[in-house]
């Protein structure tokens, strides 16, 4: 290999061999003004290596909420179906079965309610309690009664179940609200 290749090559810089107006006569730089600039050379870098660090970190958690607000997007209007069809046959359940084959079909039915139910619940679909004190994050008054037996503020009853998903209320529950005695 020829010294003038050698001259030649992209090497990166040694920093030692630096000019600087602060070097003594004889070229040499002063140790103590080298540690100092070496110590703040290593202070900005490191600086900027936890600035880089925090913007990662605020990207990548960016990047997973709009993820999941895509995903709940898109997966909102069918729970909102298969909960409009859970309420349904809620309803059917209710019905009066007199005949044998009401009876029978009402057994089909609880266990196709069942079976949705518990598909929901896997993929986090939970049902709002709806008892004892109203909470204005959970639930919806749909009306207020004078009541002997429950506190004011007490749900009374449940008219329309609601239900949470990934940790937000996917359908408020609609109940109805015990009101102070008159």
């Amino acid at each position: 290999m020829s010294h003038e290749s050698h001259a030649t090559s992209p090497l990166p810089e040694d920093h030692t061999m630096e000019t600087n107006n602060d070097q003594g006569q004889d070229g040499a730089q002063d140790p103590e003004q080298r540690i100092a600039a070496l110590e703040a050379e290593c202070e900005e870098l490191r600086s900027n290596w936890q600035r880089a660090q925090a913007d990662y970190q605020n990207a990548r958690r960016r990047a997973l909420a709009d993820v999941e607000s895509g995903v709940r997007r898109a997966l909102q209007p069918l729970l909102d179906g298969l909960l409009t069809v859970l309420d349904n046959l809620d309803m059917a359940l209710a019905a009066p079965t007199q005949s044998e084959d009401a009876k029978n079909l009402a057994i089909g039915v609880e266990l196709t309610r069942r079976q949705l139910a518990s598909a929901l619940e896997t993929q986090a679909v939970e049902p709002i309690p709806a008892v004892g004190k109203f909470d204005p994050e959970r639930h919806q008054a749909v009306s207020q009664v004078p009541s002997d037996d429950h506190a004011p503020g007490d749900i009374v009853e449940t008219l329309r179940l609601g239900y949470t998903w990934r940790g937000g209320v996917l359908r408020y529950a609609q109940v109805v609200v015990a009101a102070e005695k008159e």
